[in-house]
């Protein structure tokens, strides 16, 4: 791994975001990108919003007040960007981070992360932003939009950061699952960690036999591994497990071909991130 992105906000989440990042970056060398996106309209200063009927004189004069408050106002967003930016920069490098550099963006979110992702390898992104509802439990608004649309792993933070020692894939045999097992297997991120592969199915020489291939991969990569079976519905069984095992971090392909594909955001995953107090690692 050369180079991962952590993408702040200012919210409560960005600690653990930082700290998340400072935890794969000592694992494994990674420099850490800190990146922070101004929406379009923080950029702009917001937008003047005029109706009625309002003399020429006096609109005139008004539009001038509003272009000026909207200058200010970009300004102050600029401000706040670089305070966010220079805060978890200190945050990082205070948890063993070595290279961490900063990037202050406007723009869409998503073209930016599409636009930065080339030469990195791991997205670290809090479950929740600036604007959550704790009470309802609402994931972060531009959350599914980054898993869609990156070609990169996405590591979504827990509230805050819990040392990882043992870590929960959930199988099921397609192509992103799949992807999941060869990263994890040749990555240094899970060297020395308790490795749990799970499928949930009914017992069959097909799953029995594509199981045993994952484990076979990982214990290639020198990983300890234990691998079941369970026969149920994947969200019960993969939350049960993440409790009963005291699972650290779960790892998942974001679409699959069985039951586990609606595990994205609106359906079955979005309900385990929701309520899954361990990070989360999506692969698509």
């Amino acid at each position: 791994m050369t180079k991962l992105i952590a993408l702040v906000d200012g919210s409560v989440y960005s600690h653990s975001v930082c700290d998340h990042a400072a935890w794969i970056a000592g694992r494994t060398g990674a420099a850490v990108e800190i990146l922070h996106v101004l929406s379009p309209r923080q950029a702009a200063g917001g937008e003047a919003n005029l109706s009625g009927n309002i003399a020429l004189g006096a609109r005139t004069a008004l539009l001038q007040e509003l272009s000026s408050l909207d200058e200010q106002m970009a300004k102050l967003a600029q401000k706040k960007g670089r305070a966010i930016l220079e805060d978890a920069k200190a945050v990082v490098e205070a948890a063993g981070a070595e290279t961490v550099t900063t990037r202050l963006r406007a723009g869409d979110i998503v073209e930016t992360v599409t636009e930065s992702e080339a030469d990195a390898a791991l997205i670290v992104i809090g479950k929740r932003g600036e604007a959550a509802d704790f009470a309802k439990l609402h994931l972060g608004s531009n959350l599914e939009r980054i898993v869609r649309s990156s070609h990169k792993p996405v590591f979504v933070t827990s509230r805050a950061f819990q040392p990882i020692e043992r870590f929960l894939i959930a199988f099921d045999g397609g192509p992103s699952a799949q992807k999941a097992v060869e990263y994890v297997a040749r990555s240094p991120l899970f060297a020395g960690l308790d490795c749990h592969l799970l499928m949930v199915g009914g017992e069959s020489a097909e799953a029995r036999a594509k199981l045993d291939a994952a484990r076979a991969t990982l214990e290639g990569g020198g990983l300890s591994v234990t691998a079941t079976l369970i026969p149920g519905q994947p969200e019960a069984v993969i939350t049960r497990t993440v409790e009963e095992e005291n699972i650290d971090l779960l790892i998942m392909g974001a679409y699959g071909h069985s039951k586990i594909r609606t595990l994205i955001i609106g359906s079955t995953t979005s309900e385990m991130v929701r309520s899954c107090k361990t990070p989360v690692l999506m692969f698509r």
